[in-house]
């Protein structure tokens, strides 16, 4: 990992007031350490921690991946009620899954128009609103 990645995890990390144990700065350099957003799966983040020779179990990637939607580094993007994604983009904006191999990426924003939306029910308020797109690729 290059110093400018850890220093970049370390500052994300400190945005956040979160504590930078060994295990957070490793997954917070991976996530935002060459400065772009990101969408990834634990599994996806856990694999990529082990090919940097980096010890630390799927738990605490989950654990870890948690801690950080909390304090609001990241949000979770729900895929058909099971698949969670993660994404380091935390604006508003939609997204493309692409069913053929399971990834996330983000749609453009400006070219998404939602006119209504249906009312709440009684004792509720909308919290937010996630779009994803499903995409499946065409032959040609």
């Amino acid at each position: 990992m290059t110093p400018d990645a850890a220093n970049r995890g370390t500052d994300w990390l400190a945005r956040a007031d979160l504590r930078p144990t060994r295990q957070r700065l490793t997954l917070a350099a991976l996530l935002v350490g060459d400065g772009q957003n990101r969408h990834v799966t634990a599994e996806s983040l856990f694999a990529a921690a082990r090919d940097h020779g980096e010890r630390v179990s799927l738990a605490t990637v989950y654990n870890t991946l948690k801690a950080f939607c909390d304090v609001g580094l990241m949000q979770e993007v729900t895929v058909d009620g099971s698949k969670s994604y993660f994404d380091t983009n935390t604006h508003d904006h939609p997204h493309f899954f692409w069913e053929d191999d399971g990834t996330l990426t983000d749609a453009p924003s400006d070219q998404l128009e939602i006119s209504r939306l249906p009312a709440a029910p009684d004792g509720a308020e909308i919290a937010s609103v996630d779009v994803v797109i499903r995409l499946r690729r065409t032959s040609r």
